[in-house]
């Protein structure tokens, strides 16, 4: 009897009048639709100024196909090293307790907090012409800055944590109960692996995934530092955008940046999907 009281005090502490409810509302969907909504419109708008065949024109150009050849091949590359490299991390962190674990957590926000620009920056002196191992990779003919192998590393760079981060919380929820269990009846690190914290973990890391490729294919601090900007071999999509954007090409730039932009609306439908599919096996545990 006490508690009811209590509970209708708290309920009532949150309740808010429904004209606040609905200005609340209306001031976030006023925000998204000037935020996000405007700016996709505007985009697809001038995409499209000119018509479907001058979009066509715009996005099948010998230099718009290169960019979009090279923004696959980085992050058909980056992506996967993440991928092994953000289990690999998030296994050590989570189930185990070893010397300098707070360090590579650490690590592994570094290219949070350090800007794309910088990041690119220290490839440059590292591997550039006048960098600590220029001289070297001039002698044997191996080229980093201004090629393809030195946009793989800084997209690399700034997209590591998105793997790791998305597991890292989960795997530490879920402790290591299952594994020791597994392991207990003679399944191998492997059996292990594939057959119990894969599937328990098969969710967050289709999403890290998904925001990994993402952030990776639109990447343009960094990668404007490393590559040189050489149209035709070393311009991903975003750096094209503004290249013929600066050109006054306003047209052919925004037909480039509107397959960005649809980039961004499929990472955000598979979200959605990737979301509900979680949430409905949660469900369908909690009711077994």
């Amino acid at each position: 009897m006490s508690d009811r009281p209590t509970l209708k005090g708290r309920h009532a502490s949150v309740s808010e009048p429904r004209l606040v409810r609905w200005l609340l509302v209306a001031i976030a969907l006023a925000f998204l639709c000037v935020s996000v909504v405007l700016p996709l419109v505007s985009v697809f708008s001038e995409a499209l100024r000119n018509g479907v065949s001058a979009y066509i024109d715009s996005i099948t150009d010998p230099d718009a196909i290169s960019a979009i050849k090279l923004t696959l091949l980085v992050a058909f590359i980056a992506v996967p090293f993440n991928l092994v490299f953000g289990v690999a991390a998030a296994w050590c962190v989570s189930k185990f307790e070893f010397w300098g674990k707070s360090f590579l957590s650490t690590l592994i926000d570094l290219p949070f907090s350090v800007s794309p620009v910088i990041s690119g920056l220290i490839y440059v002196l590292l591997y550039g012409a006048h960098g600590w191992f220029g001289p070297w990779l001039q002698a044997h003919n191996v080229h980093i800055i201004f090629a393809t192998a030195g946009i793989v590393m800084a997209t690399t760079f700034v997209t590591f944590p998105f793997v790791a981060r998305e597991l890292i919380p989960l795997m530490q929820e879920q402790g290591s109960d299952e594994e020791q269990a597994a392991l207990s009846l003679g399944a191998s690190g492997w059996q292990t692996f594939r057959r119990v914290t894969l599937p328990n973990i098969r969710w967050s890391l289709l999403y890290g995934v998904l925001l990994c490729n993402a952030r990776a294919m639109g990447e343009f601090g960094a990668v404007s530092v490393v590559s040189g900007h050489i149209r035709g071999l070393t311009n991903t999509m975003p750096l094209h955008v503004e290249i013929l954007y600066n050109e006054y090409n306003f047209v052919a730039a925004f037909s480039v940046a509107s397959l960005l932009a649809l980039l961004a609306l499929v990472t955000l439908a598979v979200k959605s999907f990737l979301e509900w599919r979680h949430a409905d096996e949660l469900a369908a545990k909690h009711k077994h």
